[in-house]
């Protein structure tokens, strides 16, 4: 145990210390990117992926794709992407992969017909090759990784330990916000989005996935803290990432990690018995004070503009017009460009300059949903009935896969925000698909 806990902490001690240099010398980020890939390619080929070792690269590659782009380490807005569909090519050659999960292959299928619009549309001034790679990169990993994931058998721990895996660079990415605005005071004038606090890179994207950290370290502090000190780390990581997270001024990843939060919370008292829900009340009372904790310190921190916020008020506390940071609009244009091309959508891509005609500026779409509406029309919404519906009909056979709830909404709300700019939707939606075991038949028999 003490040698588990040790691991642990020395783990965490070194992607702090990661965060640091990195900061002092931020040119060793593209150094880090590189590593990451040309080792985990290693691990899985030397392992010939025999416990599922994909999984745990591309956990770690998806948990520091923002610290990357954060600090100028991708080599390109892709890469993240294009590296994780890689690992999964490869875990498919030396683990194969279930049939049933060519679903996912007919999903990306309905996509083809918009696909060859764009490629047939004449335009000199638009970068095809660019257009496509943009708006493709995510469905196309998504379909990739929900292929490998399908069906595919791991334990709860292992489960556990690969979102850990994930949540490592994730504290990397939070000492370097700390180190890049340590007084958050300084810089918060108003109740926008601040590109400050979320180290000169996109705040929706920041809060996604530190979203997605609060959810990592909550599960760790109350699932899998076996000691008073575990519980005091797992905690304060999770006070630590929830702080920041909120400090962005982006509302979407941290909604979102609160919703998964109480998915898991609700699965967790659904499937207890009688003595586990007992024990569920100290739970609860935890979770509520360490929320109201982490928001009283964060209001005090913003001088109660973090509160304007969330109520959807400018810094005089006016109230804003619309709800969703000028997002109703592009997505009304959505609709308006499905409309007038129902069937095959206006092309993979182009709805951005479609979009330009109705407000007079070309603006890229935050929603997947709509934009898989506006660009391949009838074939989109086909498209997304499959990814929405597939992993529910798979887990009425699969009731131990405890964060199914909170990885399904962590997709679900992120395309609807942050699209599926990043891996992480994607990988995470993959997630929900793993067959999950809270032990192993055998083992329980013994």
């Amino acid at each position: 145990m003490k040698s588990k806990t040790s691991s642990y902490n020395l783990l965490i001690f070194i992607h702090v210390i990661i965060a640091v240099v990195i900061f002092v010398i931020p040119f060793l980020s593209k150094l880090y990117a590189l590593l990451i890939a040309l080792v985990g390619t290693i691990i899985i080929v030397k392992s010939k992926n025999k416990n599922n070792e994909v999984l745990f690269v591309s956990a770690y590659l998806v948990g520091a794709e923002v610290f990357l782009r954060m600090t100028g380490g991708n080599f390109n807005n892709e890469y993240a992407k294009f590296c994780v569909v890689g690992f999964m090519f490869l875990g498919m050659i030396y683990s194969n992969f279930s049939k049933s999960a060519l679903i996912y292959l007919f999903f990306f299928m309905l996509l083809i017909p918009s696909i060859l619009i764009t490629v047939n549309y004449q335009n000199i001034a638009i970068d095809v090759k660019k257009v496509l790679f943009f708006n493709l990169s995510g469905s196309v990993c998504l379909a990739i990784c929900s292929i490998y994931a399908f069906g595919r058998k791991i334990t709860l721990d292992n489960l556990q330990k690969l979102l850990l895996v994930m949540g490592f660079p994730i504290i990397s990415t939070t000492v370097y916000l700390f180190l890049y605005t340590p007084n958050i005071q300084d810089v918060i004038t108003g109740t926008q989005s601040n590109f400050e606090t979320s180290g000169g890179f996109g705040p929706n994207q920041v809060s996604t996935i530190l979203g997605l950290g609060m959810f990592i370290f909550f599960t760790q502090m109350i699932l899998f803290s076996k000691t008073k000190i575990e519980l005091l780390i797992n905690g304060g990581l999770l006070i630590f990432v929830s702080y920041r997270g909120i400090v962005t001024f982006s509302r979407g990843g941290i909604i979102t990690g609160v919703v998964m939060i109480i998915c898991l919370l609700f699965l967790l008292y659904y499937f207890s018995n009688a003595k586990g829900r007992s024990k569920f009340a100290l739970v609860f009372v935890l979770t509520i004070t360490l929320g109201i904790g982490i928001w009283v310190y964060s209001s005090f921190q913003t001088r109660g503009l973090i509160e304007k916020r969330y109520a959807n008020k400018d810094a005089i506390g006016r109230e804003k017009k619309d709800r969703l940071g000028g997002r109703e609009q592009i997505m009304d244009a959505d609709i308006a460009l499905f409309l007038d091309n129902p069937v095959f959508g206006v092309g993979a891509g182009l709805s951005k300059e479609k979009r330009a005609d109705q407000l007079g500026v070309e603006i890229a779409s935050h929603n997947e949903v709509t934009r898989l509406f506006s660009e391949h029309g009838l074939m989109g919404i086909f498209a997304l009935l499959i990814i929405g519906v597939t992993p529910f009909v798979f887990y009425i056979e699969n009731k131990q896969h405890l964060y199914f709830l909170s990885f399904y909404f962590f997709w679900l709300l992120t395309i609807n925000h942050a699209a599926l700019r990043t891996a992480a939707p994607a990988f995470v939606y993959a997630l929900s698909l793993l067959f999950v075991q809270v032990k192993i038949p055998e083992e329980t028999e013994n």
